[in-house]
């Protein structure tokens, strides 16, 4: 680990959830305690008083897989209408409240949860706590802002979909071949007709149902001390009244028995581009089989010494780009079942697609059958955990990753483990994952850039 004081070597292995690794203070490090207030509320403390800063995030158990058919993009939707105002919040209130305090705030919508969170210093605590607590008692859900933030996420999709390159390649286009299910395959951003119909009365039900207390977690980092931020969250979140609890939607599929592939125009992608993806284990039920998978990523597409990069820029010169990661926004440790290992590689208009696909399964291959040396795994090792080491030293991030953790793994000590967890990975795994990246059954997504058809 850099800056550690044995010189740069390797600390020696302990075992964490059944695998050796490397490093595993992390999470002792950040010692995390919880509690469950009455309404089913889980909260989640960090304690860091090494800089005057806190973090608050709630996330709540409800993302885009939960969308029911004709509400497409409802999660998305709803994550706005939280900003609009509370009981005894003003419309831009909760804004002007954080960045007078010279904090920061922000929310996303995920295919699994949506979260809200707020960066302060550690003095303006107890006005996040209510800020949030606020709003998960009662939003300010008014036809005016309804109307008025469907009209916000319709320009999003104009902007971010329809009138950028590669605005649905691959993360809106893909699931669609991948998968089987509404819940896998539908558009999480929405369809302009799902969204214009939606109505207030549909927008309290998604409240009632989803946003319970008992459907949420409050994780709060930083500069905090245990016993006193216990009585301000039971002061602020005590009095939400508990609701009945949804229960977590089955999102699994059955592995696919065949390759699937379709073809997209895209009028304004300066070159032509293919998306391969594989169904990978588990996350949670085969989370030993699913590390191996993770690794496998990092090491086919990171660095200019990866696999891909070295085969299809390097040495054949036939993309111009190439990237690979496990999970639909990248994350690979805040989803559950199904997800992909997605290769993505723009390549050359007089490259052809097919080349492109033949060239990533035979490295996929020849690390199925020749396996990955130890100094080229001990190497992706030391660059994720140090991916995720950066991403620890925010209370931020920090405070984030242990509420994803706690949400959908149950264990926000995962969190601060995984750079133990994923340094004691065996090449045996990452060979065994590679095995499970068949040709026989990845679904592929060609994008013809047609621009110059006009």
């Amino acid at each position: 680990m850099p800056g550690s004081p044995d010189g740069g070597r390797r600390p020696p292995a302990v075992t964490v959830g059944g695998v050796t690794a490397a490093g595993a203070d992390l999470s002792l490090r950040h010692p995390v305690h919880r509690l469950r207030l009455d309404n089913g509320l889980r909260v989640v403390l960090a304690p860091d008083r090494s800089v005057p800063v806190v973090a608050v995030s709630v996330f709540y158990g409800v993302g885009m897989r939960n969308e029911p058919q004709g509400r497409t993009g409802f999660a998305h939707l709803f994550e706005h209408v939280m900003f609009q105002g509370s009981a005894n919040v003003p419309k831009m209130e909760h804004a002007r409240l954080v960045q007078a305090a010279g904090g920061t705030f922000n929310g996303s919508t995920h295919q699994d949860y949506t979260n809200y969170y707020e960066a302060l210093p550690a003095e303006a605590l107890e006005r996040a706590l209510f800020l949030e607590a606020d709003r998960m008692a009662a939003p300010a859900i008014t036809e005016e802002n309804l109307r008025n933030q469907i009209d916000v996420v319709k320009e999003e999709i104009r902007v971010n979909v329809l009138n950028r390159p590669y605005g649905a390649f691959p993360l809106l286009q893909l699931p669609q071949i991948a998968f089987e299910s509404f819940a896998n395959t539908h558009d999480g951003y929405g369809s302009f007709v799902d969204l214009e119909r939606s109505t207030v009365a549909d927008a309290t039900d998604f409240f009632s149902r989803y946003y319970a207390p008992g459907n949420a977690v409050l994780c709060i980092g930083g500069d905090l001390e245990i016993a006193e931020t216990e009585k301000l969250v039971e002061h602020w979140f005590g009095g939400v009244p508990a609701r009945d609890v949804p229960p977590t939607p089955e999102t699994g599929e059955p592995q696919p028995t065949a390759p699937r592939r379709e073809t997209v125009e895209d009028r304004l992608a300066p070159a032509p581009a293919v998306a391969l993806g594989w169904r990978v284990p588990d996350p949670i039920a085969e989370f030993d089989a699913f590390l191996g998978t993770v690794l496998l990523a990092e090491l086919l597409s990171e660095g200019d010494a990866s696999r891909l990069e070295r085969r299809l820029v390097h040495d054949d010169r036939i993309a111009i780009a190439q990237s690979s990661y496990v999970g639909l926004f990248g994350d690979p440790f805040d989803v559950r079942d199904a997800t992909l290992l997605t290769t993505q590689v723009h390549h050359p208009a007089g490259v052809a697609a097919d080349r492109v696909i033949a060239a990533v399964h035979e490295e996929v291959a020849r690390i199925a059958d020749e396996g990955v040396a130890d100094d080229e795994l001990r190497r992706v090792q030391a660059r994720t955990e140090a991916q995720l080491l950066r991403q620890a030293d925010s209370v931020l991030g920090r405070t984030l990753a242990f509420a994803a953790a706690e949400l959908v793994h149950g264990r926000a000590e995962l969190a601060g483990e995984l750079p133990a967890i994923l340094g004691g990975v065996t090449p045996e795994q990452v060979q065994q994952a590679a095995r499970g990246l068949d040709p026989d059954t990845v679904a592929v997504l060609e994008l013809r850039a047609t621009g110059g058809d006009r």
